[in-house]
């Protein structure tokens, strides 16, 4: 698995396709105050936009979203804010700082249309990094499997993720959550990104304490099935070989619910993990495409020592049929 250096937590050369992006995304949670977040800009210059997502995990089982959008036709990256909210590079592939003043609107998690409320939020959190950054490039590197040829121009063809520490509050409605446990993973992906594209994904972020991370995706191309993925261990990143996975549905047939998950990596080494899904929040249902951001509790079985637990997030992406159902059958 590639270790990238820190030029890549800068700006990368724009080019021409007009769905080109360069994104970033921080995911976090607390499990001691039930709170975190999953937050994304993305900056398409041949667009002439920057935009932004955050999503509160809220105490209480709530979602808390806010959505800006600014015009941008320049290329920034060690400051990048949009509305109310804001990414501060303290470090390049060390340490990150985000923040936000200002009101969310605020629904249960679950599927099914539900009413929303103004929250007021303040956020001022520290991602200091855990592992190297794990990725590619983007750059060739001999030849490319089909399935991976098959995904380069809809899911971009740059990428790094990193697993890390969070400190600092969230402020909800004038009550403050401190972190004392919280942990998240990052990613930046830059190349042509366009959200229809593949047929399914299963993509996954997991930290069991401080030292065993997991990081990737399992992604349905018309080439077949992509792979991708990384495991640090403490000591050392290696790739993932398959993501095999078996999926507990609730009554609806679309949503996860239990996922178990037998992680190969590329050393021979399966890491058997379960994840009870705590929540599950639809963030995107536009032109058949589905997307679910599940936070998991996850615990893996170590056959050396005790099971572990620890937290992240399984984000199931469905493209759906005229009557409402999976295209790819939920594994």
């Amino acid at each position: 698995m590639p270790i990238l250096d820190a030029r890549h937590d800068l700006a990368h050369p724009v080019e021409g396709d007009t769905a080109w992006s360069e994104s970033y995304y921080f995911n976090a949670y607390d499990p001691g105050s039930d709170t975190g977040f999953f937050t994304r800009v993305g900056i398409r210059p041949n667009e002439g936009t920057m935009d932004v997502g955050m999503s509160l995990w809220l105490p209480g089982g709530e979602l808390g979203e806010y959505r800006s959008v600014k015009e941008q036709r320049e290329m920034v990256d060690t400051e990048l804010e949009v509305g109310a909210v804001r990414y501060q590079m303290l470090e390049a592939l060390r340490s990150w700082r985000i923040t936000m003043d200002g009101e969310v609107q605020a629904r249960p998690c679950g599927p099914g249309e539900a009413a929303t409320r103004p929250v007021p939020v303040t956020l001022d959190v520290r991602f200091d990094a855990l592992t190297p950054a794990v990725g590619t490039d983007g750059q060739p590197h001999g030849p490319k499997s089909a399935e991976a040829a098959a995904a380069a121009g809809t899911v971009g063809k740059g990428h790094l993720e990193q697993a890390g520490r969070w400190t600092g509050s969230l402020t909800v409605d004038g009550s403050p959550h401190e972190w004392a446990g919280a942990h998240g993973n990052r990613d930046r992906s830059w190349g042509p990104r366009r959200w229809g594209g593949p047929r399914m994904w299963r993509w996954f972020s997991i930290n069991i304490g401080e030292d065993l991370h997991f990081g990737g995706i399992r992604l349905g191309t018309d080439a077949g099935d992509l792979h991708r993925g990384w495991v640090w261990d403490g000591t050392r990143a290696v790739s993932v070989a398959e993501w095999r996975v078996r999926t507990e549905l609730e009554d609806d047939g679309v949503t996860h619910r239990v996922v178990h998950l037998d992680v190969v990596d590329k050393s021979g080494r399966t890491f058997p993990l379960r994840g009870d899904v705590l929540r599950v929040a639809n963030i995107g249902q536009a032109g058949g495409t589905m997307v679910n951001e599940g936070l998991a509790r996850w615990t893996v079985e170590d056959a050396d020592g005790p099971t572990r637990t620890g937290y992240g997030i399984c984000e199931y992406l469905h493209q759906l049929d005229a009557g409402g159902r999976p295209v790819v059958p939920v594994e």
